[in-house]
């Protein structure tokens, strides 16, 4: 029969398992809104949203700062292209990130 310290031992690597477990399907999900967020912003700008709109405000204010360094990575003539790629290469980035950390929460629990 393991004593008190084992046992209390033992929890504890199964309630860091279990924390790290939760915190890469957060990570997951935050990757995949910013994911999604930024396809949005793209579908709008590249549909012709309205820029005054709030919606479009609203996403556009998001949108922005979490293109990070992508925004304006790849210049275009037309702004509409400049969007499409900047901000789907923002985009994809966000999925990867999110993907490789996830993974590597993963292989620390197994």
């Amino acid at each position: 029969m393991a004593n008190h310290a084992e046992r209390r031992k033992g929890g504890g690597a199964a309630q860091t398992k279990a924390v790290l477990g939760v915190l890469a399907q957060v990570i997951r999900w935050a990757g995949t809104l910013i994911a999604v967020l930024l396809v949005v912003h793209v579908i709008l700008t590249v549909g012709g949203a309205n820029p005054d709109n709030g919606i479009t405000q609203f996403v556009r204010a998001w949108a922005d700062p979490l293109a990070l360094a992508f925004r304006d990575l790849f210049p275009a003539e037309r702004p509409e292209t400049a969007v499409l790629v900047n901000y789907g290469t923002a985009a994809i980035f966000w999925l990867v990130a999110t993907a490789l950390v996830v993974k590597l929460l993963r292989r620390i629990t197994a």
